[in-house]
């Protein structure tokens, strides 16, 4: 397909999903930095009110000053995803501050890297907790607000490494993608008579903060791979 005709079908899709969101009011975790403050600012542009949520309290406050800043309206509230309680209280906040809970964008993960060999408890209590157990509280948490309304809409991010693709030093980090996609297709099921949708976004590597920390050479390796 020509790169022109791809191009259309993207703008297309986009036109579709800010007009979805303008109205609504979405849920970001994550939202202090990479993928999770790129969508949260997203949202916003589309007519979304947001609460930006992330464990660091200044993160979450300097998405929501840029949402502000361009115009915008957000609310920032320190959360963190591996207690169902915080994520609970978040779902709370937002539907109090704003009217209603519409939108779930789970972005909060990490992806430490250990060769398998070497993975301690510690490690794997930590990925698997916070991208496996994390999602699993978000979509708890805004269930019932959902469910009031007749409908929402839960966007997960997942991983390529959940599915296709396996890097050295990531085993614990895909298991728990992988792990979230079985979660995501089984909520997908569960959650269709109540009319919430539930997706997932699978992304390659993308240059965010934690992910430039690995340095120029790093990245021009993961760069020969795309």
């Amino acid at each position: 397909m020509a790169a022109h005709a791809v191009g259309a079908i993207l703008k297309e899709h986009e036109v579709e999903l800010g007009q979805c969101l303008q109205g609504s009011v979405a849920l970001v975790t994550g939202a202090g930095r990479g993928i999770g403050r790129a969508t949260a600012r997203y949202a916003a542009a589309s007519g979304a009110r947001v609460l930006a949520t992330d464990i660091d309290a200044a993160s979450a406050r300097a998405t929501a000053g840029a949402i502000a800043a361009e115009g915008g309206a957000a609310h920032a509230l320190a959360a963190d995803v591996c207690s169902l309680d915080a994520m609970r209280q978040a779902a709370g906040h937002a539907a109090e501050a704003f009217g209603k809970l519409d939108v779930l964008f789970a972005c909060a993960g990490i992806y430490p890297s250990m060769p398998i060999a070497d993975v301690t408890d510690a490690h794997f209590d930590a990925v698997i907790g916070l991208n496996l157990r994390g999602v699993l509280n978000g979509v708890k948490a805004v269930l019932p607000h959902m469910e009031r309304n007749g409908g929402g809409r839960i966007v997960v991010v997942s991983s390529i490494t959940g599915n296709r693709a396996g890097y050295p030093g990531l085993g614990v980090y895909a298991a728990s993608k992988g792990a979230v996609n079985g979660l995501i297709r089984t909520a997908a099921l569960e959650f269709a008579a109540k009319g919430v949708t539930v997706n997932g976004v699978e992304p390659g590597t993308i240059r965010t903060e934690g992910v430039a920390v690995m340095g120029e050479a790093a990245m021009a390796g993961i760069a020969r791979h795309i």
